[in-house]
C-alpha cells in the first residue's frame, strides 16, 4: 500500500525535510493555480467563439424572418384588395339582398345583446 500524505509528513518531520514538503505542496498548489488561469481562458475564448456563432446563426435566421414576413404581408395586402374587390362587386350586383343580409346581420346581433 502507498504512504499516505500523512505518513511521508511524518517521514519528513523525522528525516527533517518538512520544509521540503511544504515546499513541494506549495508548488503544487502553483502549478494548479496556473491551470486554472489557463483553462478559464481557454473557457472564455470558447465562448467567445461560441457566442460569435450563435449571434450570425439569429442574424441569418432574422433576415429569413424579415423576408418571409414580408412576403406574407404582400400576400395579404393582395388578398385584402381582391376580397375588397369582391364585394364591392356583389353589392354593385346585388344591392337589395345586401340590405337585406344587413338587416339580418343587424337583428341577429340585437338579439344576442339582449341576452
Amino acid at each position: 500500500m502507498a504512504p499516505s500524505i500523512l505518513q511521508s509528513m511524518r517521514g519528513s518531520k523525522r528525516n527533517g525535510t518538512l520544509e521540503h514538503v511544504g515546499a513541494t505542496l506549495d508548488e503544487q498548489v502553483e502549478a494548479l493555480r496556473e491551470e486554472l488561469v489557463s483553462l478559464t481562458e481557454l473557457i472564455r475564448e470558447k465562448g467567445q467563439k461560441q457566442g460569435k456563432y450563435v449571434r450570425k446563426q439569429a442574424e441569418a435566421g432574422i433576415e429569413d424572418l424579415l423576408s418571409s414576413s414580408e412576403d406574407v404581408l404582400q400576400e395579404m395586402r393582395h388578398l385584402y384588395a381582391r376580397g375588397g374587390d369582391e364585394v364591392r362587386r356583389t353589392v354593385q350586383q346585388h344591392p337589395f339582398a345586401t340590405i337585406g343580409v344587413a338587416a339580418a346581420v343587424g337583428v341577429l346581433f340585437a338579439l344576442l345583446a339582449r341576452r
